[in-house]
């Protein structure tokens, strides 16, 4: 073999190695990321039957330059108890393909997940307080459905249950999101995490 072909012999190795290289299971696995949620809706439905109370956030452009559009106000009966039943999706991906309901991805990465609640103004009877924004441990009522727990037993809150307050009030009600993977434990809080979903409302008790 003369001088030359010894030479590409050995550069072909030498980049056929660097693939084999490239292509190692080694390589960095792909990181979990916020889902892209372009609206949000929020069904409020009385325990005692009745129609039910339905507000929505909207995001046409995720990510783009367009703001969030909160509809509102929420306006619930007082003394009454409701089941909240949130359903997320991603306007930008065709209905039915994977990626448009972001509900779903959520419930099965549940573990990864959490929604957190804050109010003013004393506008729920029970929970007490003012929501588990600051502290995971305070008092929401993680109830109602089978999406209102992960796998883990842990709090994810697709499904909720509130009773207002007995007197007319007004206040705010936020709604936090969290992607929390290999972080949510029973107390983890909303600084935990990368937030998918932030959301404020006006709600009145009438």
């Amino acid at each position: 073999m003369n001088t030359g072909n010894k030479f590409i012999t050995v550069m072909a190795a030498i980049l056929f190695s660097g693939l084999l290289i490239g292509c190692s299971s080694d390589d960095p696995k792909k990181e979990d990321t916020p889902e892209l949620v372009t609206k949000a809706t929020l069904t409020f439905s009385s325990v005692g039957g009745g129609t039910p109370i339905v507000v929505s956030a909207t995001d046409p452009d995720g990510d783009g330059v367009q703001d969030i559009i909160v509809e509102g106000p929420i306006n619930l009966a007082a003394n009454t108890t409701y089941g909240l039943g949130i359903e997320l999706i991603n306007g930008l991906v065709a209905v039915g393909q994977p990626g448009y309901s972001i509900t779903s991805e959520v419930e099965e990465e549940g573990t990864e997940h959490q929604f957190f609640f804050s109010w003013t103004n004393s506008i729920f009877f029970n929970p007490e307080g003012n929501g588990n924004l600051d502290t995971g441990t305070d008092p929401v009522n993680y109830q109602g459905g089978t999406n209102s727990v992960d796998a883990n037993g842990l709090n994810l809150g697709l499904t909720t249950i509130w009773t207002t307050s007995s007197t007319i009030a007004s206040g705010n009600f936020r709604i936090v999101l969290k992607h929390q993977p290999g972080s949510k434990t029973a107390t983890s809080n909303a600084s935990v995490g990368e937030t998918d979903l932030d959301l404020t409302f006006i709600l009145n008790v009438q």
